[in-house]
């Protein structure tokens, strides 16, 4: 996989739809290992601090990534009014399996093991995906994932997945065991101790960036990375 001049920088690219186009920032490390396509949740984007911020530890780990907005400039535009698109997960399905087409068409990403990261109900996209591309997504990292919206597909998601909880976050912890006990592949959890939903407690999203590095590390590129942490931190 190519790489930029400029590592640390994300680059603005456009994933074409039929009638319009997706906005997305592509990372793209020296040496890279792998990329990991971002699903964002509920009324959530691109920029959302807290997903840039693992974005940026998967670079120092020489790991891409792809960050993108599910929904048109219009579509987030009459969310932000009515909340109409953040739950529809049959769309932001689709988004994301053309956003894991693209990467396969793009030059710069072509033949670069994917695995992908999903938050709150980009969780449950990210399952969907994973089921419909089980050829292309190698590794899943869910954190605070609603889960519970793709139950029905997790027996069909070979690839390696790991959630990531928090110790509060009851209802997501229940979910997320029960996905747990339907999927067709391997999987962790990892339970990120005094951390709430959004994991804004001190510690908690540093603790999130390191298991994700480590879990991509070691999924993507043949495994090359080293062997993920124990399964609580």
């Amino acid at each position: 996989m190519a790489s930029s001049a400029e590592p640390s920088v994300p680059r603005a690219v456009t994933l074409p739809l039929e009638n319009a186009h997706l906005d997305a920032d592509l990372r793209l490390p020296a040496g890279s290992r792998g990329l990991v396509l971002f699903a964002h949740g509920s009324g959530s984007g691109r920029r959302s601090p807290r997903n840039r911020f693992v974005a940026e530890a998967l670079a120092r780990g020489q790991i891409a990534s792809l960050l993108l907005d599910l929904l048109t400039a219009d579509e987030a535009e009459e969310d932000e009014r009515s909340s109409r698109y953040r739950f529809d997960i049959p769309l932001l399905v689709r988004r994301l399996v053309r956003a894991i087409d693209w990467a396969e068409e793009e030059r710069s990403t072509r033949g670069a093991e994917l695995g992908l990261y999903g938050a709150s109900t980009g969780g449950a996209a990210a399952l969907l995906a994973a089921a419909e591309r089980p050829e292309r997504v190698r590794a899943l990292v869910l954190r605070g994932a609603r889960s519970d919206l793709a139950d029905d597909s997790a027996p069909k998601v070979a690839a390696p997945v790991l959630f990531l909880v928090g110790e509060l976050d009851l209802p997501i912890r229940e979910a997320n065991q029960e996905t747990a006990r339907r999927l067709g592949g391997t999987h962790e959890t990892t339970v990120i101790r005094g951390a709430t939903h959004l994991f804004e407690e001190p510690g908690a999203l540093d603790a999130v960036a390191e298991r994700t590095v480590a879990w991509f590390s070691h999924h993507l590129a043949g495994g090359r990375g080293p062997a993920p942490a124990p399964p609580n931190a």
